[in-house]
Order: structure tokens, then C-alpha cells, then sequence
């Protein structure tokens, strides 16, 4: 068995380690790792472990944010001090969780559980990290965003991002900090449920634009809106007909 340890308390993760090595001998630890980021890209970039011990709080954010960046293949155990709605939701998906700190016999009782069902079917963490982001509130809406160009990846904080658009099939964000494009791997469509609407706002079909990239606002024509973007966009952004009540709304603070 092959086992990945994913905590931020260096202390936990050592203790997690040792009692792996005293319940099941056999297993190999392959990494130690305390952040979204650095477990994303060892996923990317290792083959999937039998079992992952996932504490839902990480270093740079919610654990349930990895699961928005790649597809987990591996089994989990989720380790957590207390976060309700996530137990709620791990019971009623009967996905095995562990209340810190953890003792022996529990991660043995789950481990073993583990062990008996080993091969099943893999537990859609993705559906259940939006079903959770969007029961959570602001603060388990996408922070950052992991894009791939070349033969590297880059993590983008959202809130750098000044907008995002479609061309050609291909949807594209333009950092606010640099102004230069990136593509990301999700239709605007998906977007907008794991944005944090506050934040964000689809003017169009085209583009979905972050509040802070607005320099200036000028009516067009039928009450629509011509929103002027910093860094500049080449194509044109006007808010649609449709859109024009709900943007104008969002801009005081509104609901959309």
C-alpha cells in the first residue's frame, strides 16, 4: 500500500506517519506535503497513491480546492480538527473522516475499512468539493488556479485575475498584475458556480470580469453597458441587454 500524507502541522504529519508504520508495516509513505499547491503538483507529477490522508485545512486553503485542479483517482481518509458542513457531507456520502487528534484505533478502524472495499468505486470528490464550495459560502469558492503552458504549470491567485474570455472555444485569463494570457481549463459556464460572485460577474457570453479590473464605465446602446478593462482587452466587453439589471447591482454590492 502506498500511502500520501497531506497535513499542515508538521507534528500531525510525523505522528500520522509513525502510526501508519506501526498499523500497517507493509505500507510505504511516499511524501509528506502542507499546502493545495505542492499537492497538486505532486499529483500532476506522480503516479496516484492507494491511499491519501487529507486534512481538509491546509496551509494556503481549503483541501477541497485540489480536487478543482485535477482528478484524485486514490482513496482518502480526511483528517479534521472540526468543520460541520464538511461532516455533514462526508456522512451522507459515507466517505471516511477522522476527528483530530487522531487516535490509533480510529485510523486503524478506517484503514482496514479501506482495505476491504479496495478495489471499489472511486468516490466523486470532485462533485463533492462544489456541492461543498457552494454550501460554504465566500471562503470555499476557488482561490487560485493551477494553468499549464509549455512543459510547466503556474498557480494563479484569483484574485490577480482580471478576466475571463472565449475565443475560439478556448477560454483565456489575462492577469491583472502582468497582462499576459493564460489558458484555464474550465468552460465560463463552470466558472460562474466556482467563482466567488462578489468577485466576479459574467457581463456576456464572452467574458466573466473581476470588479477590481473595471477603469471606467460608459453607456452604449439599448441600456446596455461598454465596460472598459484594465489590462485593455482587444475584443469588445459591453454588458448584454439581459445582464445589464443584475451588473448593475453587483456593482454596489448587490446580489446579481
Amino acid at each position: 500500500m502506498t500511502v500520501l500524507i497531506v497535513e499542515d502541522e508538521q507534528a500531525a504529519a510525523r505522528r500520522l506517519e509513525k502510526i501508519m508504520a506501526e498499523i500497517v508495516p507493509e505500507a510505504t509513505v511516499l511524501d509528506r506535503l502542507d499546502s493545495v499547491e505542492s499537492t497538486v503538483m505532486w499529483l500532476q507529477n506522480n503516479p496516484a497513491p492507494d491511499l491519501i490522508l487529507l486534512d481538509i485545512h491546509l496551509a494556503d486553503g481549503s483541501s477541497f480546492e485540489i480536487f478543482q485542479h485535477i482528478t484524485v483517482k486514490s482513496s482518502i481518509i480526511f483528517t479534521t480538527a472540526y468543520d460541520d458542513y464538511a461532516l455533514r457531507a462526508f456522512k451522507e456520502n459515507t466517505i471516511d473522516y477522522l476527528l483530530k487528534p487522531i487516535k490509533v484505533i480510529e485510523l486503524q478502524a478506517a484503514v482496514e475499512k479501506y482495505q476491504r472495499q479496495h478495489p471499489t468505486t472511486a468516490t466523486d470528490y470532485k462533485r463533492l468539493s462544489d456541492a461543498l464550495m457552494k454550501e460554504g459560502g465566500s471562503s470555499h469558492y476557488l482561490r487560485r488556479m493551477l494553468i499549464r503552458f509549455s512543459n510547466n504549470f503556474k498557480l494563479i491567485d484569483l484574485p490577480d485575475v482580471a478576466y475571463f474570455y472565449t475565443k475560439d472555444k478556448i477560454t483565456f485569463l489575462v492577469s491583472r498584475s502582468t497582462g499576459k494570457r493564460f489558458p484555464a481549463d474550465y468552460p465560463l459556464d463552470k466558472l460562474e458556480s466556482i467563482l466567488d460572485p462578489a468577485v466576479f460577474f459574467r457581463i456576456n457570453r464572452q467574458f466573466i470580469i473581476n470588479v477590481a479590473a473595471i477603469k471606467q464605465l460608459q453607456p452604449h446602446t439599448k441600456s446596455r453597458i461598454k465596460v472598459e478593462l484594465e489590462p485593455p482587452s482587444v475584443l469588445e466587453t459591453i454588458v448584454s441587454t439581459e445582464r445589464s439589471a443584475a451588473f448593475k447591482r453587483w456593482l454596489v454590492g448587490g446580489e446579481g
